[in-house]
């Protein structure tokens, strides 16, 4: 019987150290993910100020609005576009 108890308690280790693995490592492609999309949107922000300063119309380059764009795609392009000419 302690066989039976050894080989059980060597399993539910197994699999609370998987668990436990998994919950560290979410986070951390989670967060990957956010720093690829805001250089994304970083990228995405200097070609519409390249393409902007042709008609004298530019957005800030900096965090906040990289990860607006990199997060919310065009529609966070579109806000910032209309933040900048209504505000």
């Amino acid at each position: 019987m302690g066989t039976v108890w050894l080989l059980l308690a060597f399993g539910v280790g197994l699999l609370l150290l998987y668990v436990l693995a998994m919950l560290l490592v979410l986070p951390l492609k989670w967060l990957g993910r956010l720093i690829i999309s805001s250089a994304i949107g970083f990228a995405v922000l200097v070609v519409l100020n390249l393409i902007g300063s042709l008609f004298g119309f530019t957005l800030a380059l900096n965090p906040i609005n990289a990860l607006i764009v990199g997060v919310l795609g065009v529609p966070g392009v579109l806000m910032l576009i209309v933040f900048r000419l209504f505000l």
